[in-house]
């Protein structure tokens, strides 16, 4: 019943089970009356016949069943209600990901890039409609590629199509996914407080170029903006150098790219998000479920009196069926 009813919105008026509970008490008294004067009534030759006879469980289910409808209607009067799940229509995400070319690494297969597109899609598609999603994208600076929007499947498509590039901005992603989220759709509310909103990074390194992390993070706090962040790879990853016009390199040159998570982890908890280490796709799309179910959703009160009319409705029915069948009449 937990489960079922968080609270009622008029308590006093479970006062009525008091009534249910009186003419149960009633009829119990009135069985045993009964029973009592059909003994008195009854000559001494017919006392082992009524001390054998059945003892009428069939009269009494319609009471039960009766007293059942009446305390389903008593818990409807007072209005009960519950915890459920509703989207919440202002709240925005910025998904921001890193398009470095140390994710082109194979420690997470097929590379991590096409893991993160994947993941990053099928999270997307998963969001409420009423969810407002942009993307950004960054390497040696950060651009974005969708604004906030409800057209969810533009976001999808532009996931797909992103490309790697040199060097990594994290403040950048930071800074540019900021002002995305002051141009997004959502209005304040009637409070004039700002629609919900988080950052969600995705990377596998540390800020090589632009505006550093330190700054980023105080405009995300002064904004009120989580940013949850993502590091993802491993410590075993490496990429294969293939661009001969670079002469500080030789060609196919094995470069070792290991995961970077000590920036994100305090980017993470200076700001107020969550972090998250996923060292495979799987793991990935479990980080996106949980910050999706976080952000896509919220608990509300819905008022669930009709759920008890029409039990009550449906136990009367049942009960008067079983009346006309055993006694041919109604209860």
């Amino acid at each position: 019943m937990n489960e079922l009813i968080n609270g009622v919105e008029s308590p006093t008026r479970l006062l009525t089970l008091l009534v249910v509970l009186a003419l149960a008490i009633a009829y119990v008294v009135m069985q045993r009356r009964r029973a009592t004067y059909a003994l008195r009534l009854a000559t001494t030759d017919l006392y082992p016949s009524l001390a054998t006879a059945d003892p009428g469980w069939r009269r009494i289910v319609p009471a039960v069943g009766f007293c059942l409808a009446m305390v389903l209607l008593a818990i409807a009067v007072a209005r009960p209600n519950r915890l459920v799940d509703e989207p919440v229509e202002r709240a925005t995400v910025m998904i921001a990901i890193d398009v470095s070319l140390s994710m082109e690494a194979g420690d997470i297969s097929p590379t991590r890039i096409d893991a993160a597109k994947a993941a990053a899609m099928e999270f997307v598609e998963e969001l409420p409609d009423q969810l407002n999603v942009g993307l950004v994208a960054f390497s040696g600076q950060a651009s974005v590629q969708v604004p906030p929007t409800q057209n969810h499947a533009l976001v999808t498509r532009a996931i797909e199509t992103l490309e790697l590039d040199e060097s990594t901005a994290i403040g950048e992603a930071i800074f540019v996914s900021l002002d995305a989220l002051r141009l997004a759709p959502a209005a304040p509310d009637e409070n004039g407080d700002p629609p919900p909103a988080r950052i969600v990074l995705l990377s596998d390194g540390e800020t090589t170029v632009g505006r550093p992390d330190a700054l980023a993070v105080q405009a995300a706090i002064e904004q009120g903006v989580a940013v949850s962040t993502i590091a993802f790879g491993t410590a075993d990853g490496v990429i294969v150098f293939d661009d001969p016009e670079t002469p500080d390199l030789v060609e196919n040159e094995i470069i070792p790219v290991p995961v970077r998570i000590e920036n994100l982890e305090a980017i993470a908890a200076e700001t107020g998000g969550s972090f998250f280490a996923a060292a495979s796709s799987d793991e990935l799309q479990a980080v996106y479920d949980d910050i999706g179910s976080a952000v896509g959703t919220q608990q509300v009160e819905r008022e669930i009196t009709d759920w008890f009319v029409a039990a009550a409705f449906v136990v009367l029915t049942l009960v008067a069926a079983l009346s006309l069948a055993w006694f041919q009449r109604l209860p």
